[in-house]
C-alpha cells in the first residue's frame, strides 16, 4: 500500500500519520509535505519510520541534495522529463546510492510513453531501482505514440526496437489538437469563487 498525500500536510500532522501508519508496513508516504520544505522532513523522519518518497516535481540535483545526503527520504521520485533528462536522472540516482535511497520514478499518465519509456530504460540501469510508477495511457494517446514497451503481471518489459522505442504519428497527433484544461474548481452559486 503506498499513499500520496499531495503536500496536503504539515510536518507534524504527517509525522503522526507516519508514526499511525507503522503497523500496516507502507511501502511509502509520499509527498506528506511540500517539497521546498525540506526541513519538515526532519521532523517527520524523527517521529516515524514509514518510508518517505518525494521528488517528483524536483528539477535537479541541487533540489535533493539535502534530502538526500540527510537520508530524509527512501524514494526520490524525479522524473527523466523534469528532471534534465537520462543523463541528470543518473546523476540524481548515483547520489542517492550513496545513501541507499531507491528510485521510484514518477510515471502518471500526464508524462507521454516517451517519458514512459525512457524512465523504464532509466530504472533498468540503475542498481537502487526500487519502484516505476506505471498508469496506462489512453488508447488514443497509445496510437499517437506507438511504443513497444508493455505491462503484464506487475511488470513492465522494454521491448527491443532500437533507442526507446517510441514512435509519434504526427498525421493522427494532428487530429487531436490541444484543449486547455483546468483542474476543477469549487464555485459558490452566484459563480465567484470559494474563499476557503
Amino acid at each position: 500500500m503506498l499513499h500520496d498525500a499531495h503536500h496536503r500536510l504539515t510536518p507534524i500532522e504527517a509525522a503522526r500519520l507516519g508514526k499511525s501508519l507503522e503497523p500496516h508496513h507502507l511501502f511509502w508516504l509520499e509527498d506528506p509535505v511540500p517539497a521546498e520544505l525540506q526541513e519538515s522532513y526532519r521532523l517527520i523522519r524523527r517521529h516515524t519510520t514509514t518510508p518517505l518518497a518525494v521528488g517528483e516535481v524536483f528539477d535537479t540535483i541541487y533540489d535533493c541534495q539535502q534530502l538526500i545526503q540527510e537520508q530524509l527520504l527512501d524514494y526520490i521520485r524525479t522524473t527523466v522529463v523534469h528532471a534534465g533528462g537520462i543523463s541528470h536522472l543518473r546523476k540524481i540516482a548515483s547520489l542517492a546510492e550513496m545513501y541507499q535511497i531507491r528510485t521510484g520514478s514518477h510515471g502518471a499518465t500526464d508524462l507521454s510513453p516517451v517519458c514512459m519509456a525512457a524512465a523504464l530504460h532509466f530504472d533498468l540501469s540503475v542498481p537502487t531501482f526500487g519502484i516505476q510508477e506505471y498508469m496506462p495511457h489512453s488508447e488514443e494517446t497509445n496510437r499517437v505514440f506507438p511504443h513497444c514497451y508493455s505491462f503484464a503481471d506487475g511488470t513492465m518489459f522494454p521491448g527491443d526496437k532500437p533507442g526507446l522505442g517510441v514512435d509519434i504519428d504526427e498525421c493522427l497527433a494532428a487530429q487531436f489538437p490541444y484543449r486547455r484544461a483546468y483542474l476543477p474548481i469549487n464555485r459558490k452559486l452566484d459563480g465567484t469563487m470559494h474563499n476557503w
